[in-house]
């Protein structure tokens, strides 16, 4: 504990001093600009537009009326999303029970996956945030379960009704016009049960990569409770359901938000909460660099798709050649060529977790990005110029306005505490986000 003492009448004075700037929270005239930029950006002329709901508060999220939010059903889901011991379908034996959700969505990266491209089955080691991770060299390369694309962030998830890169999953909305993409016997073809994005690939993830019910866990352990708690006494069969897992997963993914960041807990009054270089980031995104005519709404994203031109993952540096459904985004989905090239707005808090950024994972820091739209010129000579968007010009940002963007979007929308949205343990007693033996020894389990 620190002494502080202070002699007459001027140590007096010079606490007091300290003490009234420190607690004083009266906005200042950078405060004031950057509260006029969001009223007049808001829908509802108030800065409150871009808060994030609190922790708990679930009738304030965003959610799927056929998938009603509840607190068992979020408890059930925030289990199931990092538990191991349902990747029971490997294709590679040796991987069983060892892989989750959280393999591609964790939060040591800030539900990224801490590498460019995400393993689950067939993968091995986790280092400190998942940039060890890498395939076992017994996997045959076939078995493995890699992205083709970087793992989206599952923070602020909640804000997107559609899903992945090219917002292939959700039978709702916009992709009600392209029903004839959704597939029998692929993943798309959940989009028929007519869910919102998040429930779709929920229950089609389980599929893809390779989980499922492990009815023996769940009647063994506290897993029977909290489906039952979540759904209601149903038989095994129907309790146990791939859909009811998925649903619950969903609704636990809607309750990852970052809502204790600097900037919202600004915009909920505590005007000391960012610096004021942050503040000057801010009132840029807001203003001169056009970043919120894209990234809007409580989680600084949207619904719409671009082509930026930046480059797809380079095949030397992937475990699998990239398909080029994948590499033409939305347009690989609807089929419509105008569509080709283009990738949905992703949200932007906690984004310095992982060190890849773009759908390709070709920059390697904030800055790097904000640079490369600074001078508005394609790194992908495969994008054709007709399809870059018509917001992808020169912003003409000064050295300075770049270092101030970059910290406010880096450190301004950085949630400190994350870890407060995950379990401590789970059910299972498995290790998590994955659990082969390396893994184990990364993360500190066997101590």
């Amino acid at each position: 504990m620190k002494k502080l003492i202070y002699i007459g009448t001027i140590g007096a004075f010079l606490f007091t001093a300290c003490s009234k700037e420190v607690n004083d929270n009266t906005p200042s005239g950078t405060d004031q600009r950057l509260a006029v930029l969001l009223s007049e950006q808001s829908p509802n002329k108030s800065k409150d537009y871009f808060i994030l709901p609190d922790d708990g508060d679930l009738a304030s999220i965003p959610q799927d009326p056929k998938n009603p939010l509840s607190h068992a059903k979020v408890e059930l889901g925030k289990f199931l999303f990092h538990e191991t011991a349902i990747g029971v379908k490997p294709k590679f034996d040796a991987s069983r029970q060892t892989f989750s959700c959280a393999s591609c969505h964790h939060v040591a990266a800030g539900f990224q996956a801490g590498r460019k491209q995400g393993i689950g089955d067939g993968g091995i080691g986790f280092g400190l945030i998942g940039e060890a991770r890498r395939k076992d060299p017994n996997c045959p390369e076939n078995d493995v379960d890699v992205q083709p694309i970087r793992s989206p962030s599952a923070l602020n998830s909640a804000f997107q009704e559609l899903q992945l890169w090219n917002g292939q999953f959700g039978g709702v909305g916009e992709n009600q016009n392209y029903r004839n993409q959704w597939t029998a016997g692929t993943p798309k073809e959940v989009n028929n049960k007519e869910l919102h994005g998040l429930e779709t690939q929920a229950i089609a993830g389980l599929t893809v990569h390779r989980l499922d019910a492990n009815n023996q866990l769940f009647e063994t352990t506290d897993y029977k409770n909290l489906f039952i708690q979540a759904y209601g006494n149903l038989n095994t069969s129907e309790l146990y359901s791939l859909e009811n897992m998925g649903k619950a997963i969903a609704a636990y993914e809607r309750t990852l938000l970052a809502n204790q960041a600097p900037f919202q807990q600004w915009l909920r009054g505590n005007f000391s909460a960012m610096t004021e270089r942050q503040k000057s980031g801010a009132i840029l995104f807001f203003g001169k660099a056009n970043c919120s005519s894209c990234h809007t709404g409580p989680a600084l994203n949207s619904m719409e798709f671009y082509a930026l031109g930046m480059n797809d993952f380079r095949d030397s540096e992937v475990l699998k050649t990239v398909d080029e459904a994948t590499k033409n985004g939305r347009g690989g989905f609807t089929g419509n060529p105008n569509d080709n090239y283009k990738f949905k707005v992703p949200q932007l808090y906690n984004l310095t977790e992982s060190p890849f950024y773009g759908h390709g994972g070709s920059f390697r820091s904030v800055e790097s990005v904000i640079r490369y739209k600074n001078k508005g010129i394609k790194e992908n000579p495969g994008v054709p110029d007709s399809q870059l968007a018509e917001t992808f010009k020169p912003l003409g940002l000064t050295e300075e306005e770049i270092v101030a963007l970059t910290d406010f979007i880096e450190n301004g929308l950085k949630d400190p505490n994350l870890e407060r949205l995950v379990p401590s343990t789970l059910p299972s007693g498995n290790c998590f986000p994955v659990a082969d033996p390396e893994s184990r020894n990364d993360l500190g389990c066997n101590l």
